[in-house]
């Protein structure tokens, strides 16, 4: 996905005069040709994360479409005063791509790893937040946030489904099973995973590619005809972050939920992307028996 950005920002710097992009040292060195094609567009800041966001604020205030890109804790938890004053505040509109997700660094340690950045933006209005789940779906998101004037997060993966399931499909939830038991929410590259872990099993499988703005009327659609509604989250980052997006959608309706994603409790250890899944219950055989147990209850 990370070199996919890369291709697709370069051409979309050479497309459309008022497209800026911002970095911080992080990914700058692939951008050396738009930079000399665009050396007053194409700005590497250094490894001053907050002025990386009060730039684009700032060339957003002055008519650009600003892209900002590091990795994600770099981009959203460092600077989360700049994003929350430079942007918001402002009512201006930017695009910030981060890599690295939720611990596709886990050999750099805990400093490179982010699993509270979606949470971290839901506190904030008007944000699109996109969780593509292959670099088709990334390539897609990026050109439509590109000719934009909003608030656009792309959280780019190492990780990614065998295809792609939100592919222009909108921004919605995309039915990849049904079932009658329970609705099983899979947001960007856990589609597989969720899809190997409900094998046979009576349930809806939902796609989001795109997490905020929450599908609530696609979920209601989903929960149609379950005798008890249940829904199972998962998300690629902090367990729970979409649970009150959930309450919301179904106030009206007495429901249970089942939230998976990254746990609060730090791993110490370093290790790889995959044993990170795994610890957390990530991995299917995890997650099957976790799902198998809530339709138990």
């Amino acid at each position: 996905m990370r070199q996919r950005f890369v291709d697709v920002t370069t051409e979309l710097l050479d497309a459309h005069e008022n497209l800026a992009l911002v970095t911080a040292d992080l990914t700058a060195g692939l951008f050396g040709a738009a930079q000399k094609s665009h050396p007053e567009r194409v700005l590497n800041l250094g490894i001053r994360e907050q002025l990386l966001v009060s730039v684009a604020g700032g060339l957003s205030l002055a008519g650009m479409r600003p892209i900002a890109h590091s990795f994600a804790p770099f981009l959203v938890e460092r600077p989360f005063e700049q994003i929350k004053i430079d942007l918001n505040h402002q009512d201006v509109g930017a695009v910030l791509v981060s890599a690295g997700a939720s611990y596709d660094m886990a050999s750099s340690g805990r400093s490179h790893q982010a699993p509270g950045d979606v949470a971290l933006l839901s506190t904030l209005p008007d944000w699109t937040i996109q969780v593509p789940g292959h670099p088709d779906e990334a390539e897609e998101q990026l050109r439509e946030a590109a000719t934009g004037d909003g608030l656009v997060y792309v959280r780019l993966s190492n990780q990614s489904n065998r295809e792609p399931y939100g592919l222009r499909s909108g921004p919605g939830f995309r039915v990849l099973r049904r079932g009658r038991r329970a609705t099983v929410i899979a947001v960007g590259p856990t589609a597989d995973s969720v899809l190997r872990a409900t094998e046979q099993l009576d349930v809806t499988v939902l796609y989001a590619a795109t997490i905020r703005p929450f599908d609530a009327g696609g979920l209601r659609a989903a929960l149609h005809g379950q005798a008890v509604p249940s829904v199972v989250l998962v998300e690629p980052y902090l367990a729970g972050t979409s649970t009150a997006e959930i309450s919301h959608a179904l106030t009206d309706i007495p429901h249970r939920v089942l939230a998976l994603g990254v746990a609060k409790a730090e791993l110490r250890n370093y290790g790889s992307s995959r044993q990170h899944s795994i610890a957390h219950g990530l991995g299917p055989a995890g997650m099957r028996q976790r799902i198998i147990s809530f339709l138990s209850s």
